[in-house]
């Protein structure tokens, strides 16, 4: 990705010296920008363009310039792009209008041109791309005019317009960039490649994006969730609308929009939403300008009452207050402020306060450990000059542990203040509710890190399922080409799963019915059972409460009446009796249905009859922990009833998370399973069981690498017991994000030296986010092996672990080692490394490297051993230990 931003020469094919034309602008931008580089115009009609030698093609230039942009109508850009792989760029950006979003004859177009790059290695952006900025290397390669101010935001837009509108608005509020890139319609390069990039660049703080769609969710997902934990992603994503949603078969369906879950994507991710390009800056300006808040307590310091109560109505949408004060403050406030002051926050320090009043105020905020931020309103008054105001803001700002930030409310009176604010990297809003937005979305990014930090706890009880089980029913149906499961057939699956189910039978007849009833025990409940009805209770199907034979000969009957009234042509098989359950607590949803991009999104919520009307429900992607279902439940209206409301006993929450894992992992071990539908989960003396349960499965292509998830799950198949060359039994498995407890375990049985070699410097704890950087990995990116004793009279050890990182590309990948002080020296290392070694390869890993302290010998040993080829360092401090994986013999 380099070669987009940090090009040594670029060609710029179509270029030419005609006013008003793309040609000449991108050419005219390089030049003003200050690009220090070759530029080398292409064009055949022309032997100069603005005075610069102009080659008649690409393959005419002596030197393969880094990039290549291409300005030409679409129709010749896949004869230019084998032009420019003979050259051998690295890179090349197709300006050219034209592609898969005017009709099918783009499409095969960029076909065309996926096809003359393949097998290259040189990377496309666009086509339709405006192309790329980056201030801090003077390279405008668009053909937008002006250079924006250097800064610290990325951006990452998929609309030429929004960038220009962005570029706009970036001018006037002296909002500078990192780097700024069109994507176009992303042929290639798209936004997981680019997140990738840019989360490894230093100069970045903030990534912001501009998204329509996504073309590669999979690896958009792995690139967010790594980049999300170090710098906040903040997304305006367009298309909202349900009006796209598909008929679906199940409630689910109907309730899973497209945009919904999209939220719930970003949600997992650890990005931030924003519902407008205005927020987006907003927000933008405040994230790449202030420290970021640790909690909601705002102090808001105002000269006039209504404003104060703006910012307070804000702040009360999201269900909180302006921080209560404490008497400490209120005494100090006391002796700077008048005797009818507010006495409470927001703050009003009346409209007759001066510039001294003022910034007393702010400095004994500022100065407090009991805010996480501060919003200053002032409002143009007589006695207040807003110059001075500012100027003295700005001067007490400059050593702030919390976000400070403004809202100058008025017009020409306050302009020169608010310039004054801008230049000093105090975010200044037109209005209060404005500010308070920008700073929550602030806190929400706080929120998220904690979450993504937050180590998942164990279930008291391990979880076991029936595979095989299930895998025979699925198939028995595909051979009697059946994709909507009976009520009964589904039930059997979720059983199979350990979900809790109503025992149902089936009956033929009403004599049958009778004497199933009188079997089971009465009272029960009579479902119509039918291929071609879905919502039973819409169609007269379901009939409660049945206590003796008479109300089950009439139940029959009124079922089949109404069952042939609701559909003529409806196959009725009988109908379907389980027992009745008396006065249930709650009715919840559970639920999957599979998105045409992000694949299984699993639901929880109310659910009964009403649950399409009540629509409240959470959406979360699998595979879930204990702590992601907790999520997923927090979200929706009626969990403070599911913990105990009047006379109403609490649901098992505990319960409820554990449902939520087992239907998250049965969607995870059979793609087969495109729409599932438990509703209503009635929960009667706190516990749950499935009454009514549908799922529609459809063929698929296999389940190999879990391609239909966009989240990698854990690799269960790679569980094996083992025994070092030493032979110590051990039980060796990829890491759990639930191993923080033991990984914290092993941390305490190193001595100062391990976790120097290992660390590369003194640690004495493990934070919450280095914790999770260890245990909560992508195993789409990381391999990460520990080594258990599971036969300790103690409980589950952990002995060590081994891992690597891999780059964003796959093809490299740096270890690391890192074995407790009471069990090195016993082949633990070896082990590891080894099956980290093997699993790499089996990827298409091609090399592997690591750094080593000189004096870690255990280290250097175990590298010989392995084959890695030893390299020491320049300052000889540090050795470099390579093995090349397409020829190593492990």
């Amino acid at each position: 990705m380099e070669q987009f931003f940090s090009p040594r020469s670029i060609a710029v094919i179509g270029a030419n010296d005609r006013p008003v034309s793309i040609g000449a602008a991108l050419i005219d931008n390089l030049l003003l920008g200050g690009y220090t580089g070759p530029i080398y115009p292409v064009n055949p009609k022309y032997t100069t363009v603005r005075g610069l030698q102009t080659y008649p093609a690409v393959t005419a230039i002596e030197e393969p310039p880094d990039l290549v942009i291409i300005a030409t109508p679409i129709a010749i850009a896949p004869e230019l792009v084998r032009q420019c792989v003979r050259t051998g760029a690295q890179g090349v950006i197709i300006i050219s209008a034209g592609g898969k979003e005017s009709g099918e004859e783009g499409a095969f177009i960029e076909e065309q041109i996926a096809g003359a790059a393949e097998g290259s290695g040189m990377r496309i952006l666009g086509p339709n791309s405006m192309g790329v900025i980056r201030p801090g290397k003077h390279l405008n390669a668009t053909f937008a005019g002006g250079m924006p101010v250097k800064g610290n935001l990325a951006v990452i837009s998929q609309s030429g317009a929004i960038c220009a509108a962005i570029l706009d608005r970036a001018a006037e509020e002296n909002m500078g960039f990192s780097h700024f890139v069109s994507t176009g319609s992303m042929l290639d390069v798209d936004f997981g490649d680019l997140i990738d990039y840019l989360g490894n660049d230093g100069s970045v703080k903030a990534i912001l994006l501009y998204m329509e769609n996504l073309s590669n969710p999979r690896k958009f997902m792995s690139a967010a969730r790594s980049v999300s934990r170090i710098k906040p992603i903040i997304v305006l994503k367009t298309g909202k609308s349900k009006a796209g949603a598909r008929a679906a078969s199940t409630h689910i369906g109907a309730m899973a929009g497209e945009d919904d879950v999209y939220d719930a994507a970003f949600k997992r991710a650890g990005i931030v939403r924003v519902p407008s390009l205005g927020r987006l800056f907003d927000c933008a300006e405040l994230m790449a300008k202030q420290p970021r808040p640790q909690g909601t307590r705002l102090a808001i310091v105002t000269n006039g009452g209504g404003p104060g109560v703006m910012a307070t109505d804000t702040l009360a949408e999201y269900g909180l207050e302006p921080t209560p004060l404490s008497e400490t403050i209120m005494a100090k406030l006391n002796d700077l402020l008048p005797h009818f002051w507010s006495r409470g926050n927001p703050i009003d320090i009346l409209g007759n306060a001066t510039v001294e009043r003022f910034a007393s105020v702010i400095e004994l905020c500022m100065s407090s450990r009991e805010f996480d931020g501060i919003l200053i309103i002032m409002v143009p008054q007589n006695l207040t000059a807003p110059e001075e105001v500012a100027t003295a803001l700005v001067k007490l700002a400059k050593n702030k542990r919390i976000p400070v930030f403004a809202s100058w409310m008025g017009g020409m009176r306050i302009a020169e203040a608010v310039s004054i604010l801008n230049k000093a990297d105090i975010p200044t809003y037109e209005t209060p509710e404005r500010a308070v937005r920008a700073f929550l979305y602030m806190v929400e990014y706080t929120r998220n890190l904690e979450i993504l930090s937050q180590a998942p706890p164990k279930l008291a009880v391990e979880l076991y399922f029936n595979r095989d089980q299930v895998f025979r029913t699925i198939y028995e149906c595909f051979e009697q080409e059946t994709e909507m499961l009976s009520e009964m057939q589904s039930k059997e699956i979720l059983a199979a799963y350990g979900i809790p189910v109503n025992p149902t039978v089936l009956a033929t007849s009403a004599d049958e019915a009778v004497a199933l009833a009188d079997a089971m025990g009465m009272p029960v409940v009579m479902k119509v059972v039918s291929p071609d009805i879905t919502h039973k209770s819409d169609a007269g199907g379901v009939q409660l409460d049945l206590r003796n034979e008479s109300d089950i000969r009439q139940a029959y009957e009124r079922i089949m009446t109404s069952a042939k009234a609701f559909k003529a042509d409806a196959g009725i098989t009988g109908v379907s009796l389980q027992p009745y359950i008396v006065k249930p607590e709650f009715e919840l949803l559970f639920g999957s249905n599979t998105d045409d991009k992000f694949g299984p999104v699993l639901c929880f919520g109310s659910g009964g009859i009403f649950a399409e009307a009540l629509d409240d429900k959470a959406l979360g992607l699998p595979p879930l922990n204990r702590l992601l279902a907790r999520r997923m439940m927090e979200e929706t209206r009626i969990l403070p009833l599911l913990q105990g409301y009047r006379n109403a006993p609490p649901a098992d929450l505990e319960k409820l998370e554990e449902l939520l894992l087992r239907l998250s992992q049965l969607v995870v071990d059979f793609p087969e399973i495109v729409e599932l539908d438990i509703n209503p989960v009635l929960i009667k003396d706190g516990q749950p069981c499935a009454v009514d349960a549908r799922i529609r499965l459809k063929r698929t292509e296999g389940n190999a690498n879990n391609l239909h998830l966009v989240i990698s799950p854990y690799p269960q198949h790679l569980e094996r017991h083992d025994f070092t060359d030493m032979q110590m039994p051990l039980f060796i498995r990829p890491i759990k994000p639930e191993d923080a407890e033991l990984f914290v375990e092993l941390f305490n049985a190193l001595t100062p030296t391990s976790i120097y070699y290992r660390f590369f410097s003194v640690v004495k704890t493990l934070s919450p986010e280095t914790l999770a950087r260890f245990t909560q990995v992508d195993y789409d990116r990381e391999i990460s092996f520990v080594a258990l004793d599971d036969d300790s009279e103690e409980g589950e050890r952990m002995l060590g672990v081994a891992n690597i990182v891999g780059e964003p590309d796959g093809r490299r990948g740096e270890f690391s080692v890192l074995i407790g002080d009471p069990w090195q020296g016993k082949g633990i290392g070896a082990t590891l490394l080894l099956q980290c070694l093997r699993i790499a390869q089996e990827r298409g890993m091609q090399t592997v490297w690591g750094t080593v302290l000189a004096e870690n010998r255990y280290m250097i040993a175990l590298g010989k051993k392995l084959g890695f080829t030893i390299r020491r360092g320049e300052d000889h401090a540090e050795y470099k230990l390579t093995i090349d994986l397409t020829t190593a013999k492990l």
